[in-house]
């Protein structure tokens, strides 16, 4: 039986559908298969991307994979596995360039976290970063300064405020991940992120979020309104 998806009717094939209709229309799994552009002797390219997507959960936590995490998938090798790691750069790349040109808007945070987690979910260790944004809350710099153990990370807020400095930035978004945990603040992150806020405020930088990232969602200071009191 020859699964290659060139036998598939053409309104059916992946490559096709999205030029026809959009990349919308489009499954996590075609769209992937059009990366892999090739299955195995058992399964077409698609049918092997929905086998991947349904063992590791989602799509996320595919491309957060290694390689050995993958290269036992009959039809997944070096070549593949580079694929891979090249969509998701890409992703992130055009996330973080749409950051550097457009500014940020506060009241929705979709696109910084879309680009928090291109950066933090695949830790498997509790990092803090920092996001130096410019006057018009576009990207100037991003950095993970701190790197912790699976459930917690010491910082320097002296160090955290002298790179902010040294990119002349003027407002800093701050986000640190769970990589086993929810998405919730403990009150260590609670009282820390009060600290920050009022020591940038001593050298007139505005924290404007502070974001936590893990496999089961996202948190935002701002959108909780936490980032206000005293």
């Amino acid at each position: 039986m020859n699964f290659s998806i060139k036998n598939w009717p053409e309104q059916e094939r992946p490559r096709e559908r999205l030029i026809q209709q959009g990349a919308a229309s489009l499954s996590d799994a075609e769209l992937l298969a059009i990366f892999l552009r090739s299955g195995s002797q058992q399964h077409s390219a698609v049918e092997l991307a929905r086998i991947l997507i349904q063992h590791f959960g989602d799509i996320t936590s595919l491309l957060d994979a290694t390689l050995e995490d993958v290269k036992h998938f009959h039809g997944i090798g070096n070549t593949k596995y580079a694929q891979l790691m090249a969509v998701k750069e890409l992703g992130r790349r055009y996330i973080s360039q749409h950051l550097k040109q457009e500014k940020l808007e506060l009241s929705n945070s979709k696109l910084l976290l879309d680009f928090l987690k291109f950066e933090l979910l695949g830790e498997v260790q509790e990092v803090f970063a920092v996001l130096c944004l410019d006057a018009n809350l576009r990207k100037i710099a991003f950095k993970k300064l701190f790197y912790g153990s699976i459930n917690s990370c010491e910082i320097s807020i002296n160090q955290l405020l002298r790179f902010a400095i040294s990119h002349h930035t003027t407002s800093i978004v701050i986000a640190h991940n769970h990589p086993f945990g929810l998405a919730q603040p403990s009150n260590a992150d609670l009282s820390l992120t009060q600290q920050i806020r009022k020591a940038c405020e001593m050298v007139e930088i505005q924290l404007i979020d502070h974001c936590i990232i893990s496999p089961n969602g996202t948190f935002s200071f701002a959108e909780q309104k936490l980032l206000t009191f005293d």
